[in-house]
């Protein structure tokens, strides 16, 4: 009988190592999953008793677990089953304030989180289940910026896995990975469009990020690289994706101190969204071997925008960085239809050009209707400016306007209008090395040169 006794108490106890993890059901260290009471202690205890046991998964089903802030540790995957709802609690107490060790731009601003890890490493978060944040209980209070707690945020973890969620109305941008290295995002739906400031998938600073067949319907920007760890972020691939947003759909930037390199979007659906390809270097750092393909656009107001500017926002403690560099671009097989009248463009600053860009096959179908004022307007600079595909207003160009660019290639490109429009498809200024074939423009208009102003 004692033996017995005692193979049914170890029975229910995790296996522990590396090489055998089991599962811990968060209702058996006291979660009600009633949608009202806080279950923010036995989760945590689910977290904790896995990672002690070596790893394994917690796992949340059935009914709605009502929580505050969740820390997540090495080998532990949080395993929301279909039927669950992690929901973030309304009030902001239950979300304590947690300042990532790294230096980065906004590291004394943003402090709060729902789901929160920081030098893990593999770790996930999983299931067919919901994540809401209940975004609309946080209204963003000029001057208040810990007053709104991400849905997701990891810093400087390793090996991380976010797979199948459905991920709803963050109070700040949804997910936010900093300085992560190793990160697949797959098949994770998020709609979050409630306010500004709701970005969908913030990778930042990260290295080797694989995000594919997602669908994002976000307030802010869907998908954004940044790099304001003055770490560039790089080896990142976003495929198979479907998205809308209030501001662009795949970017980089604007935060850009670190740089990008070697990054890739392809075979990607946007619709309903201001900008549809943002590609953005304003804040010193380096942005070259960008590659964007097979992106289908409906409905984007400005779907292609490349910008070097100088904003030149310093990181915390140092100097303004000085204008950085952009160069290796390429854009090709783009579809797009319903642009608005503003047009795309290509733009460096006097003296420092963007390099070897490349626009190949590329058919945009924009509303027109420009008129000859607007085809002689002269454009500023706004070296400074926020970067956005209608920074500069109404262009002279209702195709693309290229100034301060060394190395363009056009290729193949199909611009069309949708009414008169008296200004040409595409007009160069301040531009060498242009090599331009294949240019189909409606009646009239084709490629007008301009001298520098």
């Amino acid at each position: 009988m004692k033996r017995l006794l005692f193979l049914l108490a170890t029975a229910s106890l995790p296996a522990s190592g590396a090489e055998s993890r089991g599962t811990w059901d968060a209702r058996e260290f006291g979660a009600k999953a009633d949608g009202r009471t806080l279950d923010t202690a036995a989760i945590q205890a689910a977290v904790d008793a896995c990672a002690e046991a070596g790893g394994g998964t917690v796992q949340l089903r059935g009914g709605v677990f009502l929580s505050g802030t969740v820390r997540l540790r090495s080998h532990v995957t949080l395993h929301v089953a279909g039927g669950a709802t992690l929901r973030g609690s309304a009030d902001i107490s239950d979300y304590p304030g947690i300042t990532p060790k790294i230096e980065y731009l906004y590291r004394e601003r943003f402090t709060k989180s729902l789901i929160y890890a920081e030098g893990q490493e593999h770790i996930g978060l999983d299931g067919g289940g919901v994540i809401d944040g209940q975004g609309k209980s946080f209204p963003a209070k000029k001057g208040d910026d810990g007053g709104r707690p991400y849905l997701i945020r990891f810093s400087e973890c390793r090996h991380v896995g976010v797979r199948g969620l459905t991920l709803r109305d963050s109070a700040r941008w949804l997910s936010h990975y900093l300085a992560c290295e190793n990160v697949t995002i797959d098949g994770v739906t998020i709609h979050s469009r409630i306010r500004e400031n709701r970005d969908g998938m913030d990778i930042d600073s990260c290295d080797r990020v694989r995000i594919s067949n997602c669908d994002i319907y976000s307030g802010d920007d869907a998908i954004v690289l940044k790099s304001t760890a003055g770490i560039p972020c790089r080896r990142v691939t976003v495929s198979n994706c479907t998205l809308s947003s209030s501001a662009s759909a795949l970017k980089l930037g604007t935060e850009s101190q670190g740089g990008f390199e070697d990054v890739t979007f392809g075979n990607c659906v946007v619709y309903d969204t201001r900008d549809g390809v943002s590609i953005e270097e304003v804040d010193g750092g380096a942005c070259e071997r960008i590659n964007v393909s097979n992106i289908v656009m409906r409905d984007v107001a400005v779907p292609i925008f490349v910008r070097l500017g100088n904003r030149a926002n310093p990181l915390p403690g140092r100097e303004r960085p000085p204008v950085g560099r952009m160069r290796d671009i390429m854009i090709s097989n783009i579809q797009a239809s319903g642009a608005a009248r503003t047009g795309c463009s290509v733009t460096g600053l006097p003296g420092h050009p963007v390099e070897n860009v490349t626009l190949d096959n590329i058919r945009i179908r924009f509303e027109g209707g420009g008129s000859a004022e607007d085809a002689a307007r002269q454009v500023p600079e706004k070296e400074a400016s926020y970067p956005k595909g209608d920074m500069f207003g109404t262009l002279p160009a209702y195709g693309f306007y290229c100034r301060h660019v060394t190395g363009l290639r056009l290729h193949n490109l199909d611009l069309s209008v949708g009414a008169d429009d008296a200004r040409p498809a595409v007009v160069v200024e301040d531009v060498a090395d242009l090599d331009a074939v294949g240019l189909r423009a409606s009646a009239g208009a084709g490629i007008k040169p301009l001298e520098r102003r």
